[in-house]
C-alpha cells in the first residue's frame, strides 16, 4: 500500500507539536523520512543533538543503538524508535561478556568502541567514537595500543592514519560496506571517469585505498558541497544520496551497482514515525546502571572532533 506522504507529513508535524517532540533521522533513512525530520545527521550529530535537545520526546528514525545512545545521553526524555525491530548486525557482533573476556586478556589496554554497539558494550568501554571522529578519539588517548571494535575495517582505517598506534581489532564488520570490493569501485570509475570516489571507512582497506577521500557521511556532505568536482561515486549506503543532492544541488552522485542498501535502516516508514508518536509503546529504555556506566564513554566521544 502506497503511503500518502503529504498527509502523513502533516499528521506527523501536528503530533510533534502536540507532544513537544523532535524527530531525528539518520542519513541512511528513506528520503521521505529524512524530509519530515527536524534533524538529519550521522551518529555523532544525532548524539550531540539528543544531549542538547530541550524537547520532551525524541523520535529516533534509525536503529536501536542510536535510540539507546539518545536514552543514555538524555535520560530525562522519552526516546521513541519507530521500528523496534530495526537493529544493527555489526552491533550484534560483540556482546558485553565477549568484551569483558577480551579486556581481561589485555589488561591495561584502553577500549575504544564504535558507537555502533549495544549499551551493555558501551558500559565496559573507555571511550566511544563515530566514523567522523574515530581518528581523533584514538589520537587523544596518547597510548601505543588500543582495543578497538566491533568494526575491523574502521579500525584498520584508523591504524593507517595513526601508524604509531597498534590497533588490536575485534572481527566485526558492516554487511553493507564489507561486501564492496576493489573491482566494483574500478568498474564505477570506468563508467564515470570524471567522478571522485568518496568511500566510508567501514569499507575494506582495498576500497578505502582506492578512494579519493575516505569520509563519514557528514564529512561526505561537506566535501561534496565544497569540492570543485561535479561528479562523485558514493561508496556508502544509498540513503545518503538524497542528502547529498540537497547539499550540492546540480552535482551528480552515482551509487555503486547494485545499490548499497541497509535493510534495517529502510524498515522505518512515515506510518511508523506517526504511530510512534501516538503513544509510548515504542519507547526504548536502558537500565539505570548500564546507562550510568555507558554515559562517560559517550560524553567523551561527543566532546572530541
Amino acid at each position: 500500500m502506497t503511503e500518502d506522504i503529504g498527509a502523513l507529513a502533516e499528521e506527523i508535524r501536528a503530533l510533534v507539536r502536540e507532544r513537544d517532540a523532535v524527530v531525528f533521522a539518520h542519513n541512511y533513512q528513506r528520503p521521505e523520512v529524512q524530509d519530515i525530520a527536524d534533524v538529519v545527521g550521522d551518529s555523532l550529530e544525532l548524539a550531540r543533538r539528543a544531549a542538547a535537545s530541550d524537547a520532551s520526546v525524541i523520535v529516533l528514525a534509525g536503529v536501536r543503538f542510536m535510540a539507546e545512545t539518545a536514552v543514555i545521553l538524555a535520560p530525562e526524555k522519552t526516546v521513541l524508535l519507530p521500528r523496534l525491530d530495526a537493529g544493527c548486525p555489526m552491533a550484534d557482533m560483540i556482546t558485553a561478556p565477549q568484551l569483558a573476556a577480551w579486556k581481561a586478556g589485555h589488561p591495561g589496554v584502553p577500549v575504544v568502541m564504535y558507537v555502533n554497539s549495544s549499551a551493555e558494550v558501551k558500559a565496559l568501554t573507555d571511550v566511544c567514537c563515530t566514523s567522523a571522529n574515530a581518528v581523533e578519539v584514538v589520537r587523544s588517548l596518547g597510548v601505543p595500543r588500543v582495543l578497538f571494535g566491533p568494526d575491523r575495517n574502521l579500525g584498520r582505517w584508523i591504524g593507517s592514519q595513526l601508524p604509531d598506534v597498534e590497533m588490536v581489532l575485534w572481527d566485526g564488520y558492516c554487511p553493507v560496506h564489507d561486501v564492496v570490493d576493489f573491482e566494483r569501485v574500478a568498474e564505477a570509475r570506468d563508467a564515470h571517469p570524471d567522478a571522485l570516489v568518496i568511500a566510508h571507512p567501514e569499507c575494506l582497506p582495498a576500497v578505502t585505498a582506492a578512494a579519493d577521500a575516505v569520509l563519514s557521511t557528514s564529512q561526505m556532505l561537506r566535501f561534496a558541497a565544497a569540492s570543485d568536482a561535479q561528479e562523485f561515486i558514493v561508496v556508502t549506503e544509498e540513503g545518503l544520496l538524497h542528502a547529498l543532492q540537497k547539499a550540492a544541488p546540480g552535482k551528480r552522485f552515482y551509487p555503486l551497482t547494485p545499490s548499497m542498501v541497509c535493510p534495517n535502516m529502510k524498515r522505518t516508514r512515515l506510518t511508523d514515525v506517526r504511530d510512534a508518536l501516538l503513544d509510548d509503546a515504542r519507547a526504548v529504555t536502558v537500565p539505570d546502571d548500564i546507562a550510568a556506566a555507558a554515559r562517560g564513554s559517550l560524553e567523551r566521544m561527543t566532546a572530541i572532533g
